[in-house]
């Protein structure tokens, strides 16, 4: 069975930093794109931030600012995002997704496995 895990969310006060983790199992991701989605209420699913499988990162620079940080241990199998400098804006349910094609990555209806999601709340 595929899954992806996530851990890491709570609530934070505004400045403040959290690590997500995501483990995934149930097949080899080693040749996987991953990234991170967010959803905040109301709104769409919007990508964070994607690493291929090459090691290429891109960010969705509207919603990161230079403020988040991808990486990947793949003797873990987990995926990282580091959080720093959060914000209000920033409070949402993230999601770790996984996809052979990276570029499916930047779009959430083309994603082929998710996580449950992690609730990350920023309070003022």
């Amino acid at each position: 069975q595929v899954q992806l895990v996530e851990s890491g969310g709570g609530l934070v006060q505004n400045g403040g930093s959290l690590r997500l983790s995501c483990v995934a199992s149930g097949r080899d991701f080693s040749g996987d794109g991953m990234g991170w989605f967010r959803q905040a209420p109301g709104k769409e699913r919007e990508y964070v931030a994607v690493l291929s499988r090459s090691g290429s990162i891109t960010y969705n620079t509207d919603a990161v600012k230079g403020r988040f940080s991808i990486s990947r241990d793949d003797a873990k199998n987990t995926l990282y995002l580091q959080m720093n400098s959060l914000e209000s804006d920033d409070t949402a349910v993230y999601y770790c997704a996984s996809d052979p094609r990276a570029s499916h990555l930047f779009y959430a209806r083309t994603v082929t496995y998710w996580g449950q999601g992690t609730q990350v709340t920023v309070s003022q």
